[in-house]
């Protein structure tokens, strides 16, 4: 029973909570042990709120996980987690987020508790309207950056990182969807009754702007923002970071892949090359080039 909770409580998905960690690294915290600790515990923190918010998901949509192909095999459509014990779970682990939050920050405390409003809402009423179903979910990642930021001192934190953020993450979820169509094919409705609103086509074409939209913001982002170097070093990201949406999009569009960007990422060799490659170019840039200037 406990093994079946904690997989419902997915910490394959936990990566994801890893979006708190632009405002510690873009502010240039990163090598301030204080604000690294803060920001390991708010990453802690989402984790509790968001396996929270998944066993609430998957006790309201316990009947029609049942008719999916690969959801019926979750711990409670398959009856290995008693549902009792999965609410009573949920409400624990949402209660101790909320509190721990308010412990850190109550900022912080009141961000998580507008994640976990959003995510009821979207898991009762949000996700069966169309367009608004994905920007919910989107919303869940942008939340996670501003829970980072909430976590410590920011200070140099541009909101052109918010705006990147929001359309990464609704690049992925609309990279989901998509996989989703063509996994479930004609019966895709009777699995989620929001996919009959989606095609094929508008989800490639709403794509299309998302990733166009990332690219520009992204750009404005290192030669705009007043949290970066004057010296434009993070404009030399801007390759890299293209190369890792054409990447995804080659994913999506030749391998059908896309439905958990996680596992895309931790499965993906040259996807976990580029994060790298970018992780080391940006640390120069806001780290190492500044310091040698001063000096």
């Amino acid at each position: 029973m406990l093994l079946a909770l904690l997989e419902s409580m997915r910490p394959r998905q936990w990566p994801k909570n890893i979006f708190v960690f632009p405002a510690l690294f873009f502010d240039g915290k990163l090598i301030h042990f204080p604000s690294v600790i803060r920001t390991i515990v708010a990453f802690f923190l989402l984790c509790a709120m968001s396996s929270a918010v998944y066993l609430m998901n998957d006790l309201a949509d316990i009947d029609s996980d049942r008719k999916h192909p690969t959801k019926k095999n979750r711990p409670l459509p398959s009856g290995r987690l008693n549902p009792q014990i999965a609410l009573i779970a949920s409400v624990l682990l949402a209660l101790a987020s909320l509190a721990g939050g308010y412990l850190i920050a109550p900022s912080l405390a009141v961000v998580l508790l507008i994640y976990l409003l959003i995510q009821i809402a979207y898991t009762f009423r949000l996700k069966h309207i169309v367009l608004l179903d994905v920007l919910a979910v989107a919303s869940g990642f942008i939340l996670r950056v501003a829970a980072g930021v909430t976590a410590i001192d920011v200070q140099r934190f541009s909101p052109w990182i918010y705006v990147c953020a929001g359309l990464l993450s609704l690049f992925m979820v609309l990279g989901r969807r998509r996989h989703e169509l063509i996994l479930l094919g004609t019966s895709a409705g009777h699995h989620r009754a929001i996919l009959k609103e989606y095609s094929v086509e508008l989800i490639d074409r709403l794509i299309s702007i998302v990733t166009s939209s990332a690219i520009v913001a992204y750009c404005l982002y290192t030669f705009l923002s007043e949290g970066v170097p004057g010296n434009h070093a993070m404009m030399l990201t801007i390759p890299i970071v293209v190369y890792a949406i054409f990447r995804y999009l080659y994913l999506i569009h030749i391998r059908q892949e896309g439905g958990a960007p996680e596992e895309i990422v931790l499965r993906d060799r040259p996807l976990q090359l580029t994060v790298i490659i970018y992780g080391i170019v940006a640390f120069i840039a806001l780290y190492i080039l500044p310091s040698m200037g001063a000096g």
